[in-house]
């Protein structure tokens, strides 16, 4: 029976390894393309995962969130631009869109008022920025959507034939 680490600081590779039930052994023969010497690095932090170890690992875990974990925590462009997503429940993710979208909507006549000559000064400066904050916002509602669309596609909880079907006929419209 393969020994469980009692290590108590495990990074997001190990614990998505561990929660598969999966030894290095095992997640290498999955993975194909990352030896457990390698993965054992990965998940001790004496290596840093290159993007393609991290793709694979997102792909046969069937964990999406890796992909975003490694842009917004571990790659230096990212860090810089990528926001990390949490994983949350579509109904949560739901409600924090339509809490943005309702907030936006109130404010989009001061943002066309702002933005109407082309240019930000004096007291727009500080209702554009809360307004570019709730655009941010939106976006990573729009994210968090995304990821989780990712994850019900990795574990097969939406048709990935279907659900690709209905976005080449939307995108027809």
């Amino acid at each position: 029976m393969a020994r469980v680490s009692t290590k108590a600081n495990k990074n997001i590779y190990q614990i998505t390894r561990e929660n598969l039930g999966l030894t290095r052994e095992k997640a290498a023969a999955l993975l194909e393309v990352i030896p457990p010497e390698r993965i054992e690095k990965i998940e001790n932090e004496r290596s840093m995962p290159h993007p393609d170890e991290v793709l694979t690992m997102a792909e046969k875990y069937k964990a999406p969130f890796l992909s975003n974990h490694y842009c917004s925590n571990q790659c230096c462009i990212g860090r810089e631009y990528v926001p990390e997503i949490k994983t949350k429940e579509l109904s949560q993710i739901v409600l924090e869109m339509l809490a943005s979208l309702n907030s936006m909507n109130k404010q989009k006549e001061r943002f066309i008022e702002i933005t109407a000559d082309g240019k930000i000064e004096g007291k727009e400066l500080r209702d554009f920025v809360a307004i570019q904050e709730e655009l941010e916002r939106i976006s990573v509602a729009v994210e968090t959507l995304q990821l989780w669309v990712e994850k019900m596609l990795a574990t097969g909880k939406i048709d990935e034939d279907e659900y690709l079907a209905h976005q080449k006929a939307n995108k027809m419209l």
